[in-house]
C-alpha cells in the first residue's frame, strides 16, 4: 500500500520520509516542487518510489489517475514564507491545494494527515484550539486558518482521518532550503560558527532583548506525532503540536552557543556570561515585523493528551544540543 507524502523534499517532510523509511516502509510517492532544486538533497538518501511534481500530482488526482492503493496522505506541502504578500499564490498553494487533497481523500474512505500552523493564533495569549483565539496576521497564517475552518465543518461528517497539526516553532537537520525562514537555532549555529556571536531582536511588545518566548520544538517530536496518528486512524481533530513550554529567545541562544562550545570541549557559559563576551548580540527590531510577530507562544497541548499522545517532548536545551551535534558531525 502507498504513501502519499506531499512537500517530501522540504523540512518536516523528508524527515517525515526519513522516519518512514526506518520503520520499512518503502512504497512512497514524494510530492513537492523542485523549481528550487537545492531541496533534492533531503530526498537523496531516502527510498521512495516515485517522485512526482506538486501540480501534476494534483491534475493526476482531477484526472482520477493516482492509484486506488493510497494508504495515507501525509500533507506537509505549503508556502511557509510568513513575509509572502501576496495573496493569491498564498490561497491557491495552502487553501485551494489542501482542499482538493483532502476532497479527494474523503472520498475514498483514506486517512489525511495535514500541517497546519500556530501562526493562526496571530499575537494572542491563549494558545488553544478554539476559534475564538485565532487572528492570524499574516495571509499564510490565514490561509492556514481558513482551512482549518473548513477541516472543522468537514469533521462533522467524516468517515476517514483528517488530523491537523499546529506546528509551533520547529526547528531541526534538513531545513538548510528555507533560508531565511529557517528556524533560529540554524541560524544562531551559523552565525556562531562564522562569527563567534549570534544576533537577537532587542526588545519589543514590553519584553525585554532576547526575551520575547516562543514554543520551540524538534523536527522529532513533530514526526512523532505524525507517526502515531498514523498508527490511530480513528483519532481526529486539529491538534497543536509544541512542548507546551515557552522559552526565550535568549535560552536558545545560551543552547546553541554551549553545544557548539561542547563539541570544542570548551564549557558551558550563562547568558551573562556570553553577553559579557560578546557572543551574544542584540539588533533593533525589524520596522516591518511591527504588530506582525507573536512575541509569545506557548501550546495548549490538552487536546494531543486527550487524543492519547503521551510521549514527553524534548526541551530546547536537549534538542537544541541534539541539532548542533548532528550538524557538527555531517560537517567532519
Amino acid at each position: 500500500m502507498t504513501l502519499v507524502v506531499t512537500g517530501a523534499a522540504g523540512f518536516i517532510g523528508s524527515n517525515l520520509v526519513k522516519a518512514l523509511n526506518a520503520r520499512g516502509e518503502r512504497d512512497i510517492v514524494a510530492v513537492d516542487n523542485l523549481t528550487r532544486g537545492d531541496k533534492s538533497v533531503n530526498l537523496a538518501d531516502l527510498e521512495i518510489t516515485d517522485f512526482v511534481d506538486k501540480r501534476e500530482f494534483l491534475r493526476r488526482i482531477e484526472d482520477g489517475k493516482v492509484a486506488s492503493t493510497v494508504r495515507v496522505v501525509f500533507h506537509q506541502g505549503a508556502c511557509s514564507d510568513t513575509m509572502e504578500s501576496d495573496g493569491r499564490y498564498m490561497m491557491e498553494n495552502n487553501y485551494d491545494y489542501s482542499m482538493k487533497l483532502m476532497a479527494w481523500c474523503a472520498a475514498r474512505g483514506v486517512p489525511f494527515i495535514y500541517a497546519s500552523s500556530a501562526s493562526v493564533y496571530g499575537g494572542g495569549s491563549v494558545f488553544r484550539e478554539e476559534r475564538e483565539f485565532e487572528a492570524p496576521l499574516n495571509v499564510y497564517g490565514y490561509s492556514k486558518f481558513l482551512f482549518d475552518q473548513a477541516v472543522r465543518r468537514h469533521l462533522r461528517s467524516a468517515a476517514a482521518q483528517v488530523a491537523g497539526f499546529r506546528y509551533f516553532n520547529v526547528y531541526g537537520p534538513r531545513e538548510t532550503h528555507k533560508g531565511r525562514m529557517a528556524s533560529v537555532a540554524f541560524h544562531f549555529y551559523n552565525q556562531y560558527l562564522k562569527d563567534g556571536k549570534v544576533r537577537l531582536f532587542e526588545g519589543s511588545a514590553g519584553y525585554a532583548a532576547g526575551e520575547q518566548l516562543r514554543d520551540f520544538v524538534s523536527v522529532e517530536d513533530a514526526v512523532k506525532v505524525n507517526l502515531f496518528f498514523f498508527d490511530h486512524p480513528g483519532v481526529s481533530g486539529i491538534f497543536n503540536v509544541g512542548t507546551g513550554r515557552a522559552e526565550s529567545f535568549n535560552e536558545v541562544a545560551r543552547a546553541t552557543v554551549n553545544a557548539v562550545r561542547a563539541t570544542r570541549g570548551e564549557k558551558p557559559l550563562g547568558i551573562a556570561e556570553l553577553r559579557s563576551a560578546g557572543a551574544i548580540e542584540y539588533v533593533p527590531f525589524p520596522a516591518q515585523l511591527v504588530g506582525k510577530y507573536q512575541s509569545y507562544t506557548q501550546a495548549d497541548l490538552t487536546r494531543l493528551r486527550e487524543a492519547g499522545y503521551k510521549d514527553p517532548f524534548l526541551g530546547v536545551e536537549e534538542g537544541v544540543g541534539r541539532y548542533v551535534k548532528a550538524r557538527a558531525a555531517a560537517a567532519v
